[in-house]
């Protein structure tokens, strides 16, 4: 089942509609909407349909993950029963963010990655790569979905992309171990991390992590596949075009850290929430910075993902005149 989120203008502006997309049939069922037409059909007024309906189809889809196996059951009984009087095609249909996550986290576990990373960083792989799975966070406020513009941030030179898989967490997690952590996976997305280079460079430096390098943009979409529809994670094809051309392929073997290691050390001493996104880290040859390249103004970005769809993205063209600070004196 893909399920995530498009755009739909209410009376008091645009608002979030969970569909579940069928891509191949270039139509998305508005669950919404179809539940409200099957309890209509079993009796309810239009208002209780409605009501009801909002409550487990909401905007947020964290909020309706968060509802457990009643978000999936009710999904697949509003299709059978009403998904084609309640179907919108993909034609031109605004597609949102297919995720809400409370917070963004973005693991490191792709060995060719790590290795050709930090070569073109000029930098020497630090020993605790190898002692626990890596991640930082970032600002869910900048979430973006498919289609949508990316920023170009002040000062930066160096843009680039990022090829994830985005793990979209079902269930609540706290100090849970790699053995159970696979049942808290509700699917697949794809997760851009979209990356400021030079910015990301004078950040490490720091040595409290990345910031305005990455906290411009992160893409998520453009809907989410539930788990069960893959045999393996651990052998999706992955691939990035940019302006059509195919700018590195591969999949998602050769991890450093298993998903499910990744998974529970992020719940350990935190609470992963239901809807929540982890990124896997960047596919080996994912990113511009392995190939020496780096992004334009209107670039287009496509990632590829076996099993999900396409995710595309474009950057905008160059803003000045944000405030930056000024450099302070030497203190030591």
């Amino acid at each position: 089942m893909k399920l995530g989120r498009f755009t739909v203008v209410g009376p008091d502006g645009p608002i979030h509609r969970i569909g579940l997309f069928l891509p191949e049939q270039n139509r998305v069922i508005d669950l919404r909407r179809a539940e409200a037409l099957r309890l209509q059909g079993r009796g309810a007024t239009p208002e209780a349909a409605l009501r009801y309906a909002s409550g487990v189809f909401p905007e947020s889809m964290s909020a309706a993950i968060a509802l457990g196996d009643l978000f999936l059951e009710s999904a697949h009984e509003a299709a059978a029963a009403r998904g084609d009087d309640a179907s919108v095609s993909l034609e031109g249909l605004k597609l949102a963010a297919a995720c809400d996550p409370s917070i963004v986290r973005d693991g490191l576990t792709f060995v060719k990655h790590i290795r050709q990373f930090h070569e073109r960083m000029n930098l020497t792989p630090a020993p605790a790569l190898l002692q626990v799975p890596g991640y930082f966070k970032g600002t869910p406020w900048t979430v973006v979905g498919h289609d949508a513009e990316v920023p170009w941030p002040e000062r930066a030179e160096k843009m680039d992309y990022e090829l994830e898989l985005g793990w979209v967490m079902g269930r609540r997690a706290h100090n849970i171990s790699p053995e159970n952590a696979r049942e808290c996976l509700f699917g697949v997305t794809i997760f851009n991390d979209f990356s400021a280079r030079d910015l990301q460079a004078n950040e490490f430096a720091i040595g409290m992590g990345p910031t305005k390098s990455k906290d411009f943009a992160y893409a998520i979409g453009p809907w989410i596949t539930t788990v069960d529809e893959f045999d393996d994670l651990g052998a999706i094809r992955m691939s990035v075009r940019v302006n059509g051309e195919t700018w590195g392929e591969g999949d998602s073997s050769e991890l450093l850290w298993s998903i499910d290691e990744l998974i529970a050390y992020v719940s350990l001493g935190d609470h992963i929430q239901p809807g929540d996104v982890i990124g896997s880290g960047t596919m080996g040859n994912g990113s511009a910075l392995e190939l020496g390249r780096s992004l334009a103004e209107g670039d287009v970005v496509e990632l590829d993902v076996a099993g999900v769809g396409v995710l595309r993205n474009t950057i905008a063209k160059r803003t000045r005149g944000t405030w930056w600070p000024e450099p302070r004196k030497p203190f030591m």
